[in-house]
């Protein structure tokens, strides 16, 4: 017989699951927009993603003025990502702090992938973010493609720090399908 917290702890983690499995890369948002409250609440649960030495480096911009966005969208951004950003309410900046997370307080690379942590913890708490705003009924897609350097200028992104990804954040105005995914014997292997 289990006891009440075995079976709490199985539905957390049935839920846990279930955010998992139906958090979609959402491209097109009903025009809703998303309260302050909401933004550093995802912020917040953000927060909580673990990071190299616990150094905490992501930060968050969040763009809510249709200027910059259409800015961001128009100089640099390929066509598919243009309408994306232009139809979000909410784009998320996600940014590091440099050079702290893989390296040692001397400065010096703490393994030898160097400075590939960062981007590891940013994409940690980035898809936190995301799984987030999924259990909020939010949908997100991960944007890279674009000129970074031109984008860290429109943003306004601190010195000292760097731009990572853009979030388009919304209500879904889509539900997209499950995308094939590879098979575990294609995924996993055994030594």
């Amino acid at each position: 017989v289990r006891s009440r917290r075995q079976r709490q702890m199985c539905i957390r983690d049935r839920d846990t699951i279930t955010c998992i499995k139906t958090r979609r890369s959402v491209r097109k948002f009903k025009q809703e927009s998303i309260s302050k409250d909401i933004i550093e609440d995802l912020v917040l649960d953000a927060s909580y993603a673990p990071s190299w030495k616990n150094t905490q480096t992501t930060r968050y911009i969040a763009i809510i003025d249709a200027e910059i966005k259409a800015k961001l969208a128009e100089e640099c951004c390929a066509e598919h990502n243009r309408g994306i950003i232009n139809g979000a309410p909410l784009l998320i900046a996600t940014l590091i702090v440099d050079k702290r997370s893989g390296f040692e307080r001397d400065g010096s690379y703490s393994t030898s992938r160097k400075d590939c942590w960062q981007a590891f913890d940013n994409g940690i708490a980035t898809q936190t973010l995301c799984l987030a705003a999924n259990d909020k009924g939010l949908g997100t897609v991960i944007m890279g493609l674009y000129d970074i350097d031109k984008a860290e200028e429109i943003i306004g992104v601190p010195e000292g720090q760097l731009l990572m990804a853009l979030v388009a954040v919304g209500y879904p105005d889509e539900e997209p399908g499950v995308p094939k995914k590879k098979t575990v014997d294609d995924l996993l292997s055994y030594r």
